[in-house]
């Protein structure tokens, strides 16, 4: 049989419901979950390592960090067929694109997470490993970089996002779709993802904002941010990449201290471009010194920001791993 790493790290997925509070709160232990999903050894060798009981929200870089050295560290020294990472849903995405930047294998990582927990009739938790599984054993699944499937859908961690809160069609590829599905263990690809990138680091700088930027917003959160000294600011723009005048100087005065900032687009999908030049838009942000990310979300941007600001604060560097 071949041998599937499943590293637990906690989640809705290894949740119940707490009978005094009356809401869901981690319960099981790796090994708990896998003897209440008998399937899941029939279909491979399976070795369970708990990582933790977080809830996705309680998930911070540094963890992310710990969690891609762990599974680099057992790569290395293990021979595995694919890895699943279990993660709560809330920062799902992050956490997956964090580890398919950090981890350069050409074995499938999949990370999965459940929108309902253990006491519920219909949770999805073992449906999610039983898929994962099936995606590891599948030889199609192989240098495609980390990722993740729900509800039976497979996506690429750099492209997929939680676009509803409580469904479990939560996960979707707004911009280019899924890379494929699994139904009745069968795995079916329909395309490759769109990019593949892999930047090696020890260490990560989290020392990174992310600003939202909104119909009359003035240049008062960009300059906080710039007076204390973070190292890094991610902006979701307006559309395909523009904000109100006011705005436009509070970036200015950041990127005049040094400080790289990055642009994405707050909307659901679509890329960012320097199409306009009247006051605020995107020609003067880019000649300004911002660089422009494409397809990425701003929580995906700050991501690779702080993976790239662990290796380098020099600009032009910085501009090459998001303007390609």
């Amino acid at each position: 049989m071949k041998k599937i790493l499943v590293v637990f790290t906690g989640g809705t997925f290894s949740m119940m419901i707490d009978e005094k509070t009356g809401g869901a709160v981690p319960r099981y232990s790796g090994d708990e979950l896998l003897g209440m999903i008998p399937e899941a050894k029939s279909l491979a060798e399976i070795e369970c390592f708990d990582f933790g009981k977080y809830p996705g929200p309680h998930v911070t870089p540094e963890l992310m960090l710990g969690l891609s050295k762990k599974i680099n560290a057992k790569l290395k020294t293990e021979k595995y067929d694919g890895v699943v990472v279990t993660h709560g849903t809330d920062t799902l995405e992050e956490t997956a694109y964090f580890l398919d930047l950090t981890i350069k294998t050409e074995i499938p990582i999949v990370v999965i997470g459940a929108m309902k927990n253990s006491s519920e009739q219909d949770w999805d938790g073992p449906r999610n490993l039983i898929d994962a599984i099936h995606i590891c054993l599948n030889e199609n699944s192989k240098n495609l970089g980390v990722l993740v499937c729900l509800n039976g859908e497979i996506n690429a961690a750099s492209e997929v996002t939680k676009i509803y809160s409580d469904s479990v069609e939560s996960f979707k590829s707004l911009d280019f779709g899924t890379l494929g599905f699994v139904q009745k263990g069968r795995v079916i690809y329909n395309r490759l993802p769109q990019h593949l990138e892999t930047i090696e680091t020890e260490k990560i700088n989290t020392n990174v904002d992310l600003l939202t930027v909104y119909a009359g917003m003035n240049e008062k959160f960009f300059k906080f941010s710039a007076d204390s000294k973070v190292d890094g600011i991610v902006v979701e723009a307006l559309g395909v990449g523009n904000v109100p005048p006011p705005a436009f100087e509070g970036i200015k005065y950041a990127v005049e201290k040094g400080i790289p900032v990055v642009l994405t687009s707050r909307c659901p999908a679509g890329e960012t471009d320097d199409v306009y030049s009247y006051p605020g838009a995107g020609k003067h942000l880019h000649n300004l010194g911002v660089i422009f990310s494409d397809y990425l979300n701003g929580q995906k941007a700050r991501i690779k920001l702080m993976i790239v600001l662990g290796l380098t604060n020099n600009y032009d560097q910085i501009k090459r791993y998001f303007e390609k």
